[in-house]
């Protein structure tokens, strides 16, 4: 049987998390995945990369690969390198080690699920000690807070001169059971239009600069943008829409992780133009970014970006959308139907569970036309 090709677009734990969902499809369904990646991260260890050394922030791209990690327990102690980040050492104390926190918190390899809060802020800055600071604190070794396979991957694309091949071969070093990409090959700043965003000036409009400052705004977003406007989409994962079977936007963080696709260009033309079916999957709560929007207002947001849009299905836990009569309209105005399964963990916290999502995901993506 033809493997069915999906492409799967998104950043950080939202990402991660349909990723698995996807590899849960097994053995049921013969998928050949593919990540498309945000590269727009300017926060935590991948800002500082980013800041010091130039080249695609890898936070999001380590996540994706480490969600596609291969089973056996080579693959999966490597998974877990790429996921550990370097704890404080004083500096100047020899012998002082750190045994730290290993993985970050929500990033365990062996474990299904996301992060904490089911956010999208791996390598964000958003975290205190166990994350990494925006920059290594005073008293503390230019290694805290990195994660290794951030280091490793920025290693790989200075040794091979291009984040394609940096990423293929990490890959092979994980045993990756599908491809992971970048949107583009060159980073990306997204800037907002926040309404608010200055709790004294609450009708005052503003721009926020950088996707941390706009992952964590308490502000309302108006209208989101990237710079340059017209970045140059990663040719592979254009090549990877075209020949694609299904796409699956979310979940993950709208504005930063879902939204930026829709921004480039050549990305959204491919998005638009294919023959493949499309699927979106919301998210289980509102995160900061998304504060003020509902559930239907996410989905109005796709069509604002790129109007040419069209949705083939909407998947949604029925928790999370409770009345499901907006989002079955706002799902019908990009021609979709609105598909309600419990996808969400059983402990009660806004993250998706890999199994459950695989689950809802079977009936759909091995349905025929």
């Amino acid at each position: 049987m033809t493997a069915r090709r999906v492409v799967a677009f998104g950043g950080g734990h939202g990402l991660s998390a349909s990723l698995r969902a996807l590899r849960h499809c097994a053995p049921e369904l013969d998928l050949d995945i593919t990540a498309v990646v945000t590269v727009g991260d300017d926060g935590g260890s991948s800002g500082r990369l980013r800041a010091e050394r130039g080249g695609l922030p890898p936070g999001d791209l380590r996540q994706a690969l480490v969600a596609l990690a291969g089973d056996h327990p080579a693959t999966r102690r490597s998974a877990g390198l790429f996921q550990h980040r370097f704890a404080a050492v004083p500096v100047g104390v020899p012998g002082s080690a750190a045994t730290g926190p290993g993985p970050a918190a929500g990033d365990d390899p062996d474990r299904d699920g996301a992060a904490p809060r089911g956010t999208d802020t791996a390598d964000r800055g958003t975290g205190a000690a166990q994350r990494g600071t925006d920059g290594a604190s005073a008293g503390t070794d230019g290694l805290t807070g990195h994660a290794v396979g951030n280091l490793v991957l920025c290693g790989l694309m200075e040794l091979l001169g291009d984040p394609v091949a940096a990423l293929e071969h990490a890959g092979a070093m994980l045993g990756a059971v599908g491809r992971v990409l970048p949107m583009s090959r060159q980073p990306v700043g997204i800037e907002a239009r926040v309404r608010g965003a200055d709790p004294a000036a609450p009708d005052e409009v503003s721009t926020v600069s950088g996707q941390h400052q706009v992952a964590v705004t308490t502000g309302r977003v108006e209208s989101l943008r990237l710079t340059p406007s017209a970045p140059p989409a990663c040719a592979e994962a254009i090549e990877a829409i075209r020949a694609a079977d299904w796409l699956i936007f979310g979940p993950g963080s709208w504005y930063t992780s879902v939204l930026p696709h829709l921004l480039v260009p050549q990305l959204a033309d491919a998005i638009v133009s294919t023959s493949a079916r499309r699927l979106v999957t919301l998210n289980l709560a509102a995160e900061k970014e998304t504060l003020g929007l509902s559930v239907a207002d996410h989905l109005a947001a796709l069509h604002w970006y790129l109007p040419e849009l069209k949705v083939d299905l909407v998947l949604a836990d029925a928790k999370a959308v409770g009345d499901p009569e907006p989002v079955e309209r706002a799902a019908e105005s990009l021609g979709a139907r609105l598909v309600l399964a419990p996808v969400a963990v059983v402990d009660g916290t806004p993250r998706h569970d890999p199994a459950a999502l695989g689950a809802a995901l079977v009936p759909v993506l091995g349905a025929d036309r």
